[in-house]
């Protein structure tokens, strides 16, 4: 096949200043589309979400090659295959994943797919895993430059072009906007607790930060059987939400968040599973971990901002801290899984949903989001 036009959300500049709105940040353009390549699929994207991933790249962050098109959670359609493609057709609905795994480096090949080197090094670089770029320019400025892949996937398009390891093929019935979810909110949130931590049932868990990720992270502690089962976040809708979700105790966070997680739990949760991407909160998340437990840390704080403990507690307590990128996951086996656990009621991912958008819409939405009045927003393609 021959390229396509599409409409997608272009970054071209970093920091502008809120509303977005009104700055912009993200542009509408149109752009040439490559034929996928070998080992690719085309895919048109039925529904992305806006993630915190996304906004640090928009206010500066996290550092990314300019200019690139956005967005790293969705699902959509299979509507043509490059050469050298298995167990994929024509049809098919894929739920992207962020981080694409090659199969072979070293920590592929140990199970952990989320620190595959190439696919790190391919999301680094802007570029699918093969190390191409699809994307074309045909609007000033910069017609005929080719835009870089965010996170191999690049979701704020009408259809975009992956490595077929960023992609994994769930239920055909899945609605778009469901399926997308878990392609990052619910494999990370979810894979951080049952994966990363691995929550036992009667295990006391505390979640600090509940957007999309830390709201996953409760389902998935609740469904492991934690118990009690802490929510902390400065917002009271976030709390009452928390609550209809299966959160037994919540916590307004602030100075005295600690203490009320320790009284509530006589001496300080087994896990804390933080997602805030804040070095202060993770201290938080520490301080409220009781003795020979695990303080699990989702975030993705600035990259110049440093974490400190007591250096003795790690011995003399027996305290564990935890790193979970992409929920420690194996997306060919935990976003199937996951699914499953959703239509079986034990994941109620559909209630993180809470905005619908068109893509013209979608400066807007990472203005509500930034406020933190959203949980999950989706852009929503005909």
């Amino acid at each position: 096949m021959t390229s396509i036009t599409v409409t997608a959300a272009v970054l071209s500049d970093v920091g502008l200043p809120a509303p977005y709105a009104q700055s912009q940040p993200l542009r509408l353009r149109q752009l040439q589309l490559d034929a996928p390549g070998r080992g690719e699929l085309l895919v048109k994207v039925g529904a992305a979400g806006l993630c915190h991933s996304d906004l640090s790249v928009i206010d500066g962050s996290r550092p990314r090659p300019l200019p690139m098109v956005l967005g790293h959670e969705a699902a959509g359609r299979v509507i043509a295959i490059g050469a050298d493609v298995d167990g994929f057709a024509v049809g098919d609905q894929v739920v992207f994943s962020f981080v694409p795994t090659c199969g072979h480096c070293a920590p592929c090949a140990s199970g952990r797919p989320a620190l595959c080197e190439p696919g790190a090094a391919a999301n680094t670089a802007g570029s699918l895993l093969g190390g191409e770029r699809r994307w074309q320019l045909t609007d000033a400025p910069g017609a005929g430059s080719r835009p870089h892949h965010h996170l191999g996937v690049s979701a704020f398009a009408e259809a975009t072009v992956v490595s077929a390891r960023s992609a994994v093929k769930v239920d055909a019935d899945l609605p778009a906007e469901i399926a997308a979810l878990f392609g990052c909110a619910v494999m990370t949130g979810v894979g951080a607790a049952v994966n990363t931590a691995r929550v036992q049932p009667g295990d006391s868990v505390a979640v600090f930060g509940l957007g999309g990720v830390g709201l996953a992270a409760l389902l998935g502690a609740r469904a492991a059987g934690a118990y009690p089962l802490i929510a902390v976040d400065v917002l009271p809708s976030k709390l009452a939400l928390a609550r209809e979700l299966g959160a037994t105790h919540v916590v307004a966070a602030g100075e005295d968040a600690v203490a009320q997680i320790r009284a509530i739990t006589a001496g300080g949760a087994q896990t804390t599973i933080e997602t805030v991407g804040s070095e202060v909160v993770l201290g938080q998340a520490y301080a409220a971990t009781r003795r020979g437990g695990t303080t699990v840390t989702a975030g993705l704080p600035h990259p110049g901002r440093m974490f400190s403990v007591p250096a003795v507690s790690l011995v003399a307590e027996e305290r564990t801290v935890k790193g979970s990128y992409m929920g420690s996951a194996v997306p060919s086996r935990d976003i199937p899984r996951f699914v499953a656990m959703y239509r079986a009621g034990l994941l109620p991912v559909d209630r993180l949903l809470t905005h619908r958008l068109r893509l013209d819409e979608i400066n807007a939405g990472f203005d509500r989001l930034a406020r933190g009045e959203a949980v999950r927003q989706v852009v929503v393609f005909d």
